[in-house]
């Protein structure tokens, strides 16, 4: 049962130094129910704003009325002296005191990764994001994003294809931020979980955002950027992974391009370049071996995947000699590299992905 003092405290938005503070004053932090209006002066290091804050708040109903809703919703609440918390996350200096969790808690305590980037990504971009999400998820890691408009999308969708994944808020969820993403946040709560530190009714405040991107990077064993801009949200994710201890993996890009400014800044300052998922693999030393029959191929996938060898296979000879249709041939060579089965060594030439 979540502790109804850090769900207060939570609701009060205060800093980490002085929730660190108000837990090293109070050994049990339910004591903070019971202190009497004129006792919160010797809590001298919060603001008068705050103390009325904290007392409208253990005065009011209000709490428990949230709290009820939650449990009503079927929204899972925990704070971090729970055992189920994860504990990735709450190895960083300013682990959220609660989380609201909508879908399965204990995706949080799996292998999770995140993969963030541009809101306004390219073709290459999105191409990248979707191969590198679908074959990490199909390799059994929890894809970790913030259900942004582009990069972030196209990492939960395919990591839905593949396994599971978890989007973090930076508003409440009653108050689910972008609107045009309610139906893709629903499938991640039944295959993953959509989580937030903020109250369910926040909104979207521009400040939420910075803090919401350090529960990315603290979830996450890795962080990779997919195409960002020399200053964007991508790049914070990046600094607080770093400050956590996390591995950083950027993906290049064109060197004209504004999108590979954020991604080429991270690799000259020591981030892992990416260009497959080995790359990701290699670093955070995980060997998987994946047989065949466990690629989960269709008929005619199986067929022109069989026909692309180690050494490499040119589009047109693929069409010759599968007597398959163009079309068909050119969305099973896609579908592929989208699984990281296979991978084009130049244009129009393909090979076998190393499994």
């Amino acid at each position: 049962m979540i502790k109804k003092s850090l769900f207060l405290l939570n609701k009060i938005k205060l800093s980490s130094s002085k929730i660190n503070k108000i837990l090293s004053f109070f050994p049990d932090p339910e004591v903070i129910l019971s202190i009497k209006r004129n006792d919160l002066e010797n809590l001298s290091f919060l603001s008068e704003s705050e103390r009325r804050r904290l007392v409208k708040l253990k005065e009011s109903k209000e709490a428990e009325k949230e709290m009820e809703l939650a449990y009503k919703e079927k929204i899972e609440l925990l704070d971090i002296f729970s055992p189920e918390y994860p504990s990735l996350l709450k190895e960083i200096d300013s682990p959220p005191l609660v989380l609201y969790i909508k879908g399965d808690k204990e995706v949080l305590n799996k292998m999770c990764f995140s993969i963030v980037g541009t809101r306004l990504p390219s073709i290459y971009g999105v191409n990248m994001a979707q191969k590198l999400s679908f074959s990490l998820a199909s390799l059994g890691f929890v894809i970790v994003s913030g259900l942004a408009r582009g990069i972030d999308t196209q990492a939960h969708k395919l990591a839905l294809k593949a396994g599971r994944t978890v989007a973090v808020l930076g508003s409440g969820l009653f108050n689910l931020y972008p609107k045009e993403n309610k139906e893709l946040a629903r499938e991640i709560a039944e295959n993953g979980a959509v989580i937030s530190e903020f109250p369910l009714f926040e909104p979207p405040l521009k400040e939420n955002f910075p803090r919401r991107n350090r529960i990315i990077s603290g979830l996450s064993k890795g962080v990779l950027i997919v195409e960002a801009a020399q200053r964007s949200g991508a790049l914070i994710t990046a600094r607080y992974a770093l400050e956590q201890n996390r591995e950083v993996f950027a993906l290049p890009g064109e060197a004209n391009s504004p999108l590979s400014k954020g991604p080429h800044s991270l690799i000259k300052q020591g981030a892992k370049l990416v260009d497959s998922i080995d790359d990701i693999l290699q670093e955070l030393n995980i060997s998987f071996t994946r047989k065949k029959q466990d690629l989960n191929l269709t008929a005619q996938e199986r067929i022109v995947f069989d026909m692309v060898s180690q050494k490499g296979v040119y589009l047109e000879e693929l069409i010759l000699k599968s007597n398959l249709e163009r079309n068909f041939v050119n969305k099973t060579i896609l579908s592929l590299q989208i699984k990281g089965i296979i991978k084009e060594l130049r244009p129009l030439y393909f090979v076998k992905a190393n499994l």
